[in-house]
């Protein structure tokens, strides 16, 4: 039967007993074949980037006729700089080094037994992801990597260019020997084969959603596989009395501005009543084309400044849009980001190493930062090459996921005739 013509939940089982059988041919590749099957889809990306963006032109036809925000469109968009970085992006995963078979702990025990803990990979995951394209490249690189099998569901604004990306990755690694269903695209657009997916215990090993707060409320009301969580970014950054003007200003248009559909941006900034530049940095935001949307205290500083609602404390914007807020201290800053933060990604500036520690020990974020724009929140500026998502929860992987966060562990047990008594 085509695929095309089964029930989404025929569809996703005829995957997953696909990706169940390439994981059994992928644990029988050394790491030195499945390095050079992510270097030769890296070579296929380029070869393929004139096809991938034309499809990606197609992509972004359909998205701004839907009526996607800038800031959306800037996450869908590929040019050949983008398609170059994703090629680099998969060719760095393709040189890291292997977590799989290394040995996380090892103990002997009085009766001679040798116990070890060593890394496996996972299985199959599903990856359910939106608007960036890229990640199916980044995905598939780092679960292949890992030894476990990718189903891949992109989001339909996306469907083209997904399409495009997954046909080079896919003709990457069968040229270097590697089973073709190890990384496999959802054929469909249709939401059903969402949750079939999600239902699927048994067949898939893990979920990751990559998404606004409405995919990853669905993922984790829906899911009966287990999943591996990525909030929204609702980031702060905190201007601390002690700041250095110039470092700050630099730092927070660059948190906000540099890209602000990135799940790294900075949403809220929270300066203190005692920092003397707050004026300086809410214009150099509003002259860069940055609406500010301020507290009593910051509206009085600059009449460009709209007020504030409740909502925007909690508001992800991924637009050219922040709040800000005055805070009378390190106590404040801390209270307000408790209240407010998604547990991605927090912030402060400042001079004094003692508030600073202080705020990186308290701040119960998947990613704490000091003197650093949050726009760092990303695996391959934390050397991890390509990241399939970063994990806001407490289980299992936290921050930036890669390599080892794709692993878990099984136990090895060695021994020379011991019996229990």
């Amino acid at each position: 039967m085509n695929d095309m013509t089964q029930s989404p939940e025929m569809l996703i089982a005829t995957m997953a007993n696909r990706a169940r059988g390439a994981g059994a041919a992928l644990a029988l590749a050394d790491d030195a074949t499945k390095a050079r099957g992510l270097e030769l889809a890296a070579q296929a990306l380029r070869d393929k980037c004139n096809d991938i963006c034309r499809a990606n032109e197609q992509d972004m036809e359909n998205a701004a006729a839907r009526g996607l925000t800038p800031a959306l469109l800037d996450r869908l968009r590929l040019d050949t700089d983008r398609v170059e970085g994703t090629a680099k992006g998969v060719e760095q995963v393709a040189r890291l080094s292997n977590p799989l078979g290394s040995i996380i702990e090892e103990t002997r025990r009085p009766n001679g037994l040798i116990l070890q803990r060593v890394r496996v990979p996972l299985g199959v995951i599903g990856i359910i992801y939106e608007s960036r394209p890229n990640v199916t490249a980044d995905a598939a690189a780092l679960c292949l990597r890992a030894g476990n099998a990718a189903i891949l569901r992109g989001g339909s604004e996306a469907v083209e260019s997904n399409r495009a990306i997954h046909a080079a990755m896919t003709e990457g690694i069968t040229a270097a020997g590697l089973p073709v269903h190890a990384i496999q695209l959802v054929p469909t657009t249709d939401r059903a084969a969402v949750g079939a997916m999600l239902r699927a215990s048994g067949l898939i090993d893990l979920i990751v959603p990559r998404g606004g707060k409405s995919l990853v409320a669905r993922v984790q009301e829906e899911a009966r596989v287990p999943v591996l969580a990525h909030l929204d970014g609702m980031n702060s950054s905190y201007v601390h009395s002690k700041a250095d003007s110039a470092m700050a200003k630099s730092l927070i248009v660059n948190a906000k501005m540099r890209r602000t559909g990135i799940c790294g941006a900075t949403e809220t900034i929270l300066f203190d009543s005692a920092f003397p530049a707050t004026a300086e940095i809410i214009a150099a935001l509003i002259d860069a084309g940055c609406a500010v949307r301020g507290d009593e205290a910051i509206t009085a500083l600059d009449n460009r400044v709209t007020p504030a609602s409740e909502e925007d404390w909690d508001t992800e914007y991924l637009d050219a849009i922040v709040s800000a807020a005055q805070v009378s201290g390190p106590d404040e800053a801390l209270t307000h980001i408790a209240a407010h933060s998604s547990h991605h990604t927090d912030a402060i500036i400042t001079e004094d190493a003692d508030v600073a520690e202080r705020f990186l020990n308290q701040v119960d974020s998947a990613i704490v930062m000091w003197n650093a724009s949050t726009q760092f929140a990303d695996g391959g500026e934390f050397g991890l090459g390509a990241e399939i998502g970063i994990s806001t929860g407490r289980l299992h992987a936290r921050g930036p996921v890669a390599l080892e966060g794709l692993t878990t562990y099984k136990w090895v047990v060695r021994g020379t005739g011991q019996t229990r008594p």
